[in-house]
């Protein structure tokens, strides 16, 4: 499979699952980039949040379409996660990837046991 159709596979289903389940951007993407395509890690992290704008702008208008957006919800998680952002893309090259993949599989761990018994 030549590196393009990757990218456009990789792209395509975390299209589709961030769709539908609002997720997907840096669950599908960093992983595949990191160990399907090679990607050093930092730039993997760096490459899933930039994907992730186009993808959230148009499933967002989806939803808006749809009226299953909660706006005043949306403005207050949007202020504090703009802020954590602005913070964690600062620190980002300041992890090392060792400790930058411990924290990342942490916080899928917690995660997925979450959804798992909920």
């Amino acid at each position: 499979m030549t590196d393009k159709l990757k990218l456009f596979s990789i792209g395509f289903i975390t299209g589709i699952v961030n769709g539908l389940l609002g997720a997907g951007g840096g669950t599908l993407i960093v992983p595949a980039l990191v160990f399907l395509l090679g990607i050093e890690d930092h730039k993997a992290h760096a490459t899933a949040i930039s994907i992730i704008l186009p993808i959230t702008l148009v499933s967002s208008l989806v939803y808006l379409q749809n009226k299953i957006i909660d706006i005043p919800l949306t403005i207050n998680i949007a202020l504090g996660s703009t802020m954590g952002g602005i913070i964690g893309a600062y620190f980002l090259n300041k992890i090392s990837i060792p400790l930058l993949r411990k924290i990342f599989g942490i916080i899928m761990l917690i995660a997925s046991v979450r959804m798992w018994i909920s």
